[in-house]
């Protein structure tokens, strides 16, 4: 993909020049901490690799595999990514798949993951860095994907470590999901939007995102969740909502009340949205915070 594909002048190219040097510079950085190497991958038998790695984190579907060596050949001839993380012995431990987008100056990231055992050693981070870089010198400054909202682990990993925001949930985005980790559970998503000059990706790749505690104690409770603790509050620092720490776990021994979870989260942040509420981040302790923003 050129730089003429994601619709950038002569003059934005030469004043992003410094922005795509120290994005690459922090995606080496990651690479080096995760002790990994980072790459596009296109030959058909490292994406079959990939294939099988993805398969591995998410299991089979009804309809076979998450993604295809075949689907991620066409989307690099398309323009497209897939990047890939080996370990020094060559092993494959991470991957993530970027397709072109139908917005301007912009990526959709299909799917992403770290190889069962390694979820702890920053290569989903590293893997997410270099699609960083790589789109940013290609002229795109913006990646979407959706991620579950149930999952605060994913949700964190999006928002604070990265520095995307969301301003948009969709429901039952996938329809019923059927692999390993969402069970049966509807497969609402929010819509992660990953500006990549923007100073919140710059403080994020920078690693000096300020780490933010749960709700104050004197925060304001609007509802409880279905374990009937607080779940929606407003504070000073703005509107709360907590999810549960593990839903993988609560959609395997109690599916009932993963429904009740995923309905209750789904009103709460509906009714965000429809407030002109952003999502910007999410603490340790499973609470987004929603604060007023630009919205796309």
């Amino acid at each position: 993909m050129s730089n003429q594909d994601c619709g950038v002048s002569d003059s934005t190219e030469k004043a992003g020049a410094q922005i795509v040097g120290a994005a690459e510079r922090a995606a080496a950085a990651a690479a080096e901490r995760a002790d990994v190497v980072v790459r596009p991958v296109e030959h058909i038998d490292e994406l079959r690799q990939v294939s099988e790695l993805l398969e591995s984190v998410w299991g089979r579907n009804t309809e076979g595999v998450p993604i295809n060596r075949e689907v991620m050949r066409s989307l690099a001839h398309a323009g497209g990514c897939t990047t890939a993380a080996f370990d020094r012995g060559g092993g494959l431990v991470g991957a993530a798949v970027l397709s072109p987008d139908s917005k301007p100056s912009a990526m959709y990231s299909l799917i992403a993951a770290a190889a069962p055992g390694n979820a702890d050693r920053g290569i989903g981070y590293a893997v997410k860095l270099s699609q960083r870089a790589w789109a940013l010198a290609r002229g795109c400054n913006l990646i979407h994907w959706t991620f579950d909202p149930l999952v605060g682990r994913n949700a964190r990993f999006n928002l604070a470590k990265l520095g995307a925001e969301s301003t948009e949930y969709e429901v039952s985005f996938y329809g019923q999901m059927s692999d390993d980790l969402n069970g049966d559970d509807d497969a609402d998503r929010l819509v992660a939007r990953w500006v990549l000059d923007s100073q919140r990706a710059i403080d994020a790749a920078a690693g000096s995102v300020p780490d933010l505690a749960a709700p104050t104690a004197a925060a304001e409770v609007m509802t409880a969740g279905p374990d009937r603790k607080p779940m929606v509050q407003n504070d000073a620092a703005g509107h709360w909502i907590r999810v549960p720490t593990d839903i993988v776990t609560v959609r395997r021994v109690d599916p009932d009340a993963a429904r009740q979870w995923r309905f209750a989260t789904r009103e709460a942040f509906q009714a965000a949205f429809a407030n002109g509420l952003v999502a910007t981040t999410m603490t340790r302790q499973n609470y987004y915070l929603l604060t007023p923003g630009d919205r796309p």
